[in-house]
């Protein structure tokens, strides 16, 4: 069975809507920590509104708030959407301020969950690709061969150092061609190259 695709916003967005004249803000913005998760949320929050709440997910780790609604009636819901549109590294602020009328339980998960669904699909996204890591080493006389053939295949050297016998490269590749990779290396090295993992990471829209 294949992954889901999951997507990382490129910029942040934003979307009013008004709901039986409460009028509802959601802010949503890319974040690579829950600290930076945080900042966000504490920067965009507007004191006098009557709630500010909000959900992060990021890879494991998520969060949400209700800030004063009834307890699963906000935070829940926006953190929801941003699982189910497949979100990752992102985190999203609703902002309400009441206009006179009650919405109950169920509206008030409906115009949480719905103003943070709304500004998620007509924000900017770009596709999440899963990266590995690699470290390996070359000859002189391969080098400009071997990056070549990497960058052809949506490889990105991250490190280069250069010895008194060869290249030493740490680069990343797009998992689901690692090992295209791992036998490409081999075969201009002439099996020379002893390639190591090293710590895998995500890289947005590589090969996109």
């Amino acid at each position: 069975m294949s992954t889901p695709e999951r997507f990382m916003l490129t910029a942040p967005a934003m979307l009013e809507r008004e709901v039986k004249k409460s009028i509802f803000l959601a802010q949503a913005a890319p974040v690579a920590t829950p600290a930076a998760a945080m900042e966000f949320i504490a920067s965009v929050s507007d004191p006098d509104a009557t709630h500010n709440c909000w959900a992060y997910l990021i890879g494991q780790t998520y969060r949400s708030d209700d800030a004063g609604e009834p307890g699963g009636t906000a935070g829940r819901p926006i953190l929801q959407v941003i699982e189910g549109q497949g979100f990752d590294r992102t985190v999203v602020v609703v902002t309400r301020w009441f206009g006179g009328t009650k919405l109950g339980a169920g509206g008030l998960v409906r115009a949480y969950g719905g103003t943070a669904a709304e500004c998620l699909r007509v924000a900017p996204r770009v596709p999440i690709v899963e990266m590995a890591g690699l470290s390996f080493g070359c000859g002189f006389s391969e080098h400009a061969l071997l990056r070549a053939r990497l960058e052809a295949m949506d490889c990105q050297i991250m490190a280069e150092e250069f010895g008194a016998e060869g290249v030493d490269l740490r680069i990343t590749v797009p998992a689901a061609r690692e090992a295209e990779v791992r036998a490409r290396i081999t075969d201009i090295t002439r099996g020379q190259a002893i390639i190591r993992a090293i710590e895998e990471a995500d890289a947005p829209g590589v090969g996109e």
